[in-house]
């Protein structure tokens, strides 16, 4: 596949933070649509994993910012497609992002089964996929409180992880992981990998890396020196651990 042919760039934190600020403000792709293309890619790669959703059993782990409102498509989209979608909060939701609120009251309105932060945790007991949308790539220090705790119960599980963007836990930037971090068996991230994931320190905490297009320009990239023309020319999920 021509996508596949070449090194996959990488991107440092303050480069995807400019370039999320450059798609809103310059090319006018609104957070809901990246958050939409994030989730719907998200979706598909947890179904390529389990193949027959029908009946199985999804943990949805959701923080209150961009990552949360991601897994959120995603649950909703399993959800359509036969999946048993359960969706775990790490905050009230009165502490949401506007974007990812809105997420969780479509997903509400679906009758989606939602464990609030101030209830038991889940048990993982028969739960086929655990999607880890806690906290993203701006990170600042461990995870804390709700969050902390569900990423714990989850890497004790032993239920595979499949993470949005980066895994809960791990710098985006050095690659060094925070006490706890998500050891995924797979992660998803977003337009181009975070340089912090392509360390030996994050490959037991990142697994299996593919990256997702979520319609950034290439012109945006050029601007820092990279080229990604024909990096989803066959299709919008593709390994991102090449070199």
């Amino acid at each position: 596949m021509r996508g596949q042919d070449r090194a996959v760039p990488s991107v440092s934190i303050s480069q995807m933070r400019e370039i999320d600020r450059l798609m809103v403000e310059e090319v006018g792709v609104t957070l809901e649509q990246m958050m939409e293309n994030a989730g719907r890619a998200l979706a598909e790669l947890a179904r390529r994993g389990l193949g027959d959703l029908v009946g199985r059993r999804i943990d949805v782990l959701v923080g209150p910012g961009g990552n949360g409102g991601g897994a959120l498509v995603a649950a909703r989209r399993l959800a359509n497609w036969g999946a048993d979608v359960r969706i775990a909060l790490a905050s009230a939701i009165s502490r949401m992002h506007s974007v990812p609120a809105h997420q969780l009251a479509i997903a509400e309105k679906m009758g989606l089964e939602t464990i609030g932060s101030g209830t038991p945790l889940p048990d993982f007991g028969g739960t086929a996929l655990v999607l880890d949308g806690l906290l993203g790539y701006s990170l600042a220090g461990a995870p804390r409180a709700r969050a902390a705790e569900l990423i714990v119960a989850a890497n004790n599980s032993r239920v595979p992880n499949l993470a949005l963007d980066v895994p809960s836990g791990l710098s985006a930037d050095t690659g060094d992981p925070f006490e706890p971090t998500i050891r995924a068996r797979r992660t998803l991230t977003l337009a181009l990998p975070k340089v912090g994931l392509l360390q030996p320190s994050a490959r037991t905490y990142v697994g299996e890396l593919f990256v997702a297009d979520i319609s950034v320009p290439p012109r945006l990239y050029e601007r820092f020196g990279l080229s990604v023309l024909d990096l989803f020319a066959t299709e919008d999920i593709v390994r991102g651990d090449l070199s």
